[in-house]
């Protein structure tokens, strides 16, 4: 999962949390909160009875209904207010939940009770507000507070999400370069532009990681190249040497023997050194990528000259061009490598017998072409289809040294195509080459 959407699930979790924790408490808080309020506001309904007493006199409210007392509620029996004559011993100043019958109905209410003494009498104050209208309130309160946390929490994950997506982005270009990166000297060395600390140092340490794996392998390339160019002349020196006793005919016949093993074995020493050079050369972008040529015509050119080594063992080789590609950006003669090495591989692996032709296909896939180059033969182990690719990883062959396919490979990646080996046990081998729309 990405670093935002983690950021973004941890703070839409926490909201979450949060909000549970609050509903659980909320009721209770309500309730008081309800209460209290309401307590205030029959507490300032006394004060402002007791101011309409003082003012009037118990007799204007009670207007001759002395013995009686009065009683008032509003319309809808939220609400109510009585005074009557109380015991001379009475002393109440309390709020208390007490039931009233108001026609026939019978009503809970907060009620205040308060009773004073005028001119020796003593009066009882009720003032009651309905618990229907309170849970009323309070209900409300519920519903709004709810309908509040759930926007806050939509609101909140959309703007955490938001805001992550803004923060990683400069981790994303950063992973995007490496990504697009085939190797350290291609590496796109321009700054990600970010406010964020940690992510400039990060792209400022993957921008110097980057130079010095370049710069090692710089240094690797040169002495392999300096190694091979400088073994090159002795070798040649010593291969004509021995060329030269050979054709003199003044040696033995052993030694004549021994002379053309050396022979051999300087050879095969020569084709290590210049495939090593040559995948030295490529890998140093010493090559210029500007001819323009059809790819079915290089194709042909291949088979033409593999041709004669498969018609020896007996192998055909079946060719369908469903392609008219004219590559532009692209080195030629390494191409004809290319195409050479992996044909002929599948030549040389078809086995003695062939079980089928050697196949070469090219064809269109979406926006890409394709060369998919397949044998007949007992295919590739797991174990060496991890490695075949590596320098010196070479199939089960009594030729060859190895550097075949990683030519073809190292060749591939200097184009931008991608290799893909598809060698069920027992079913042959299948090259899949793609070329890059561009090429």
């Amino acid at each position: 999962m990405k670093l935002r959407y983690k950021l973004a699930w941890y703070n839409l979790l926490t909201k979450l949390i949060f909000v549970m924790i609050f509903l659980l408490v909320m009721p209770y808080f309500l309730e008081r909160v309800n209460i209290i309020q309401t307590d205030n506001e029959l507490i300032n309904k006394r004060e402002q009875v007791i101011g309409l007493i003082g003012e009037f006199g118990v007799e204007g409210l009670m207007a001759g209904n002395l013995d009686q007392g009065i009683g008032s509620y509003n319309i809808l029996k939220q609400e109510y207010i009585s005074l009557e004559p109380a015991p001379s011993d009475s002393l109440w100043n309390f709020i208390e939940v007490a039931q009233r019958r108001v026609d026939n109905e019978i009503i809970d209410y907060r009620v205040l009770n308060y009773s004073f003494i005028v001119d020796g009498e003593t009066y009882l104050l009720e003032i009651g507000t309905s618990l229907d209208s309170i849970y009323e309130t309070e209900r409300n309160i519920r519903n709004i507070t709810l309908i509040l946390l759930g926007l806050f929490v939509i609101i909140s994950f959309v703007a955490d999400t938001t805001l992550a997506r803004v923060l990683t982005r400069p981790l994303e270009l950063i992973t995007h370069k490496l990504r697009e990166t085939k190797s350290p000297a291609l590496f796109d060395r321009t700054p990600v532009q970010t406010t964020t600390t940690d992510f400039a140092y990060l792209d400022l340490t993957l921008n110097e990681l980057m130079q010095k794996i370049d710069d090692l392998f710089t240094r690797e390339k040169e002495i392999t190249a300096n190694i091979s160019h400088e073994l090159l002349t002795p070798i040649s020196v010593l291969q004509s040497r021995l060329e030269n006793l050979i054709s003199n005919g003044d040696l033995k016949e052993q030694s004549a023997e021994k002379v053309s093993e050396s022979l051999r074995t300087l050879h095969r020493l020569k084709g290590i050194i210049n495939s090593l050079l040559l995948i030295a050369r490529v890998e140093n972008h010493q090559f210029i990528k500007n001819d323009n040529f059809p790819l079915q015509e290089l194709l042909t050119e291949v088979i033409e000259e593999i041709e004669p080594v498969a018609n020896d063992k007996g192998l055909d080789i079946l060719t369908r061009f469903d392609c008219e590609q004219h590559l532009s950006k692209a080195n030629r003669s390494l191409l004809f490598t290319l195409l050479f090495n992996i044909i002929n591989n599948a030549v040389k692996f078809s086995g003695d017998t062939p079980a089928g032709p050697v196949e070469i296909h090219c064809y269109v896939e979406g926006n890409n072409f394709k060369v998919r180059i397949r044998d007949h033969g007992p295919g590739i182990p797991p174990e060496q289809a991890a490695d075949l690719f590596q320098r010196f990883k070479k199939r089960k062959s009594p030729d060859g040294h190895g550097l075949g396919l990683a030519i073809a490979k190292t060749i591939a990646d200097f184009h931008g195509i991608v290799i893909r080996l598809d060698s069920p046990s027992g079913q042959g081998t299948a090259f899949t080459l793609d070329f890059p729309a561009d090429l």
